[in-house]
């Protein structure tokens, strides 16, 4: 199962989409990708909207037709997270698992604050830069709830499984042991990275803490079976764009169609990343 790009329009414009094909044919990452790469060994897929470094914010497009990743837009602009000191862009592949939804009708029981309206969101922690559009496959480490305008915005913790630490990885724990610094940063981050644009500091639940992967793997069941509540009809879809072409469900559509949906969509190829540039490189203060 190869993955690919192809994209209508330029980055950093309002017209840019960027749409995913399995094995040439279009798909929907939200709808099509599998949840799981290999469900027996614990393996999910993420696709990734943000490479790390980078502050386009990118993300699968819920209202568009097989869900395109397409840059955000407040009040008709494109928007970028700043760089709020001494963080640059995105600290990690950010990114999304497919086929989940957090529900925006319900409550969560330890957050007391509802869903997002999105697919449950990604950390991609691994040293190799990302691109937009790559559907990586993961482990997952953990889970932190930030609570954005009264909804539960999990954010999980994840790494790729051909990173070279991680058969090393096993729980969330195991983050703090080989990559110190990064939790306390990812918190920071989602802490702070909105105050530039004049909004407040964003608050945790759990006073911040990353849950373990036991949690992490609960939290990620549920909103999968959210999508497949949304998916069947048993939740108001909304605005939401169920669109697909491999679920084989009142909502697939045909190539053909599928075609005049990404009409204009130019192929791409895989970026060239010297990633020995931007491997990480984490020193304890303990050893110095």
């Amino acid at each position: 199962m190869s993955y690919t790009t192809r994209a209508v329009g330029e980055p950093n414009t309002l017209d840019y989409r960027v749409f995913i094909e399995k094995d040439g044919k279009v798909v929907s990452p939200f709808h099509d990708i599998p949840l799981f790469a290999d469900e027996a060994n614990g393996i999910y897929n993420m696709v990734v909207e943000i490479p790390r470094w980078t502050n386009a914010k990118m993300e699968i497009s819920k209202e568009d037709a097989l869900n395109p990743i397409k840059q955000d837009t407040k009040k008709g602009k494109l928007r970028y997270v700043r760089n709020a000191f001494p963080h640059h862009g995105y600290i990690w592949n950010y990114g999304a698992l497919p086929q989940t939804w957090e529900d925006p009708n319900q409550t969560n029981t330890d957050t007391k604050c509802v869903g997002d309206n999105d697919p449950i969101d990604v950390c991609e922690i691994g040293e190799d830069i990302g691109y937009t559009g790559q559907v990586k496959q993961v482990k997952i480490l953990g889970v932190m709830a930030l609570i954005d305008e009264g909804e539960t915005d999990w954010k999980v913790l994840a790494i790729d499984v051909n990173d070279p630490l991680a058969a090393k990885m096993k729980d969330v724990g195991d983050i703090e042991r080989y990559m110190p610094g990064l939790l306390h940063a990812t918190n920071e981050w989602f802490r702070i990275y909105k105050i530039p644009d004049g909004k407040p500091e964003n608050k945790f639940a759990f006073g911040g803490e990353a849950k373990k992967k036991d949690y992490a793997l609960d939290v990620i069941k549920e909103t999968a079976e959210a999508w497949s509540d949304l998916t069947a009809g048993k939740s108001a879809a909304g605005k939401i764009a169920l669109a697909n072409t491999q679920c084989n469900d009142a909502n697939t559509v045909s190539a053909a169609e599928a075609d005049k949906i990404t009409e204009g969509a130019v192929g791409q190829t895989a970026p060239a990343i010297d990633q020995s540039l931007h491997k990480w490189f984490f020193i304890s203060g303990s050893k110095i």
